[in-house]
């Protein structure tokens, strides 16, 4: 789960990380009172949504000349005015589609002094199972150029878990990040700050870019964008009420409710299957029969005949879907369950493009035999070969 960066920023703030003070709007209204209430001389206006790039993005509309979506502000006015342009405004940026996302809050922020920008994040890195640290002296809006065009300068490090942060880590990190004296041991203890909060938060992911030297020489997180691990939220309760499905795929939302597995892609056959590895098999033969999957959707082991209505909805509900394929391997899922699933949901909200349907194991006669009596225009495929290419060319036809 994602959550904004003045959200971010409170996390931080929790578990004793160095941030800026600021206030998070919502209606340009709101502005004049927040900038008065953190003061001056210098303000900074930032738009939250879940992307990266913002500051060098793009409101659509906007003159090409036109700031993006982190601005300076040097009075209450400009706050005011930035508040107004880009509030409501789409944004868009390297990690958004060409649609961008719209901005529905704001972070009005202290401005900094700024004498370096550093880099520094926390993974998973789920080679080696270990929490991984990646720094670099070179941090800033083209941190992604960095590791492609000078990836010596982007160092990482691994902490094992029986000993957690340790004082060698802290020197590793101020040495990679070439801080030395007092700042060094700033690092040192923030990086313990910031191990110890990704693993009591059950983070999946903490980047802080730019973790900044100001001209005082303290270390401040000036950005932080976090993600936690979806299965371990039930442990928080405060983390979960951070959630803004507006900035969520509102078919991976729905999912959600129904616990499906499913993940929105850019072709247009529309995946239904039961289990992790036939989906991947089933995307990757459709895309050797020359077409893209729609989407990763998985209902289960065990899923029930509403999951599986509830599952070809979503698949009916995406304009891209221009053909949908039915994939079960029965085992604990049996089918005849998916079968009547189908059809109910056919039924209930009727079927505009073609649908194949290839069923194999636990009651699999049962299964075609619904399929058969139900009276639907629907394609039975043999074998998972056969319905791929089957309504790869039913969708190209």
């Amino acid at each position: 789960m994602n959550i904004h960066e003045y959200q971010g920023k409170a996390v931080l703030k929790s578990i004793g990380a160095p941030v800026s003070e600021g206030i998070a709007i919502f209606k340009a209204s709101e502005a004049r009172a927040a900038a008065e209430k953190l003061g001056g001389p210098l303000w900074v206006v930032k738009s939250q949504i879940h992307a990266g790039g913002r500051g060098k993005g793009k409101f659509i509309g906007a003159p090409a000349d036109a700031k993006g979506g982190v601005r300076l502000a040097f009075s209450i006015d400009d706050v005011v005015k930035n508040s107004e342009e880009m509030l409501g405004e789409y944004l868009v940026t390297e990690q958004t589609s060409d649609e961008g996302k719209q901005v529905n809050r704001l972070y009005i922020e202290h401005g900094s002094d700024i004498d370096r920008e550093l880099y520094i994040s926390i993974i998973i890195n789920r080679e080696t199972s270990r929490v991984s640290f990646i720094v670099s002296t070179e941090g800033g809006m083209d941190i992604e150029a960095v590791a492609h065009d000078t990836p010596e300068k982007v160092i990482n490090f691994d902490i094992d878990p029986a000993t957690g942060f340790m004082p060698h880590h802290g020197r590793k990190l101020s040495k990679a990040l070439e801080l030395k004296g007092d700042l060094a041991k700033q690092a040192g203890k923030l990086g313990k700050i910031l191990y110890d909060g990704f693993l009591a938060k059950d983070m999946a992911m903490m980047e802080i870019n730019p973790l900044i030297v100001t001209e005082d020489q303290r270390l401040h997180c000036l950005d932080a964008k976090i993600s936690f691990d979806e299965n371990a939220l039930y442990r928080h309760k405060d983390i979960q009420e951070l959630r803004d499905i507006t900035e969520e795929d509102s078919k991976e939302t729905e999912a959600k409710k129904f616990d499906l597995s499913y993940v929105a892609l850019d072709g247009n056959i529309g995946c239904m299957v039961n289990g992790a590895g036939l989906a991947m098999s089933t995307m990757d033969i459709i895309k050797l029969y020359g077409a893209e999957p729609a989407n990763f959707l998985d209902v289960g082991g065990g899923a029930t005949k509403e999951n599986i209505v509830a599952a070809f909805k979503i698949l009916t509900s995406d304009d891209k879907v221009k053909g949908i394929l039915i994939n079960i391997f029965g085992g604990i899922m049996k089918c005849d369950i998916i079968a009547q699933g189908a059809v109910d949901a056919v039924k209930e909200v009727g079927l505009e493009v073609p649908l194949v349907v290839r069923l194999e194991g636990t009651n699999v006669e049962a299964g075609k035999e619904i399929i058969k009596n139900s009276g639907l225009n629907v394609i039975a495929a043999d074998d998972l070969d056969d319905a791929a290419q089957k309504i790869v060319a039913a969708v190209k036809g």
